[in-house]
């Protein structure tokens, strides 16, 4: 019997901050409180090594029933396409124009936030629609 109760979802990127408010911003996520002693995430920052500052965020789902998300700084930058990516659930439900245009305005919402829209998976008979993006790094994302 499995004993995992939670996941957390680990991105590779150059600039970790950015990315995690990047992502609060798409998921209605947070930046959790600091750790205890620190007044401010830039406090406990400026706190460790030079090497490890700005080395590593997070990001939370308020309500805690998605996953965390954590983003580490890693030297080299993505090259080919992801093995995993996220599925933001925009359409659920919804079918032919509606679902499309529910997409499309998540769409343009996301691109003013910095994405970058790749593709239109368009309905084949067994799937629906669905919007291929790139985050702010280039991490492929599907509005679904």
């Amino acid at each position: 019997m499995a004993s995992i109760k939670q996941i957390q979802v680990t991105f590779d990127c150059a600039e970790p901050e950015r990315v995690a408010r990047f992502w609060c911003e798409v998921l209605g996520y947070v930046v959790p409180p600091p750790p205890e002693g620190f007044a401010t995430w830039d406090d406990f920052d400026r706190a460790l090594p030079p090497e490890h500052q700005g080395s590593a965020f997070a990001c939370i789902d308020p309500s805690g029933v998605g996953p965390r998300l954590f983003f580490q700084r890693v030297p080299e930058g993505k090259v080919v396409k992801n093995r995993l990516h996220l599925d933001v659930r925009v359409g659920i439900g919804l079918v032919g124009e509606e679902r499309l245009a529910a997409l499309e305005a998540e769409c343009a919402r996301l691109v003013a936030l910095g994405a970058v829209r790749a593709r239109l998976l368009p309905a084949d008979g067994s799937n629906e629609s669905c919007l291929v993006m790139q985050d702010i790094e280039g991490n492929e994302f599907c509005l679904d």
